[in-house]
């Protein structure tokens, strides 16, 4: 069966237990999806901009998990600027099913934060966004 090679983008300073969990969800048997690489944690200099640039060249999608302070969380917004850069599918995803969160600033306005359910994810990692 192909899975689709995917890039996690998070928070690191508040969000790391939501890449774990996203983690353990690519290992589920009928997981369409392999995590082939997630965010650096990094200074945000040119270097490091190349670095995630050629990561996420060489995925399918982007996988943006969003949290409570993801708006202030410059390198996940770099991310979500790059794949739009690259011309790479991203979707968002919300974190936390009872907290308020919010978009990287690098999301367009027109970005919906889906529901984090195993179902949802499925859908949204063979296209249907």
């Amino acid at each position: 069966m192909f899975k689709t090679r995917a890039f996690i983008s998070f928070d690191y300073d508040h969000d790391e237990v939501l890449k774990t969990f996203l983690v353990g969800q690519a290992k589920l048997p009928d997981s369409p999806f392999d995590l082939a690489d997630w965010s650096i944690k990094e200074h945000i200099d040119g270097n490091w901009k190349a670095k995630a640039a050629a990561r996420i060249r060489a995925v399918d999608v982007v996988i943006v998990i969003c949290g409570k302070h993801t708006h202030t969380a410059t390198g996940v917004s770099a991310e979500v600027m790059i794949a739009q850069d690259e011309a790479k599918p991203y979707f968002l995803l919300n974190g936390y099913k009872d907290v308020v969160c919010s978009k990287p600033t690098g999301a367009k306005a027109t970005d919906q934060i889906y529901n984090w359910t195993w179902d949802n994810l499925k859908i949204l990692i063979s296209g249907g966004r």
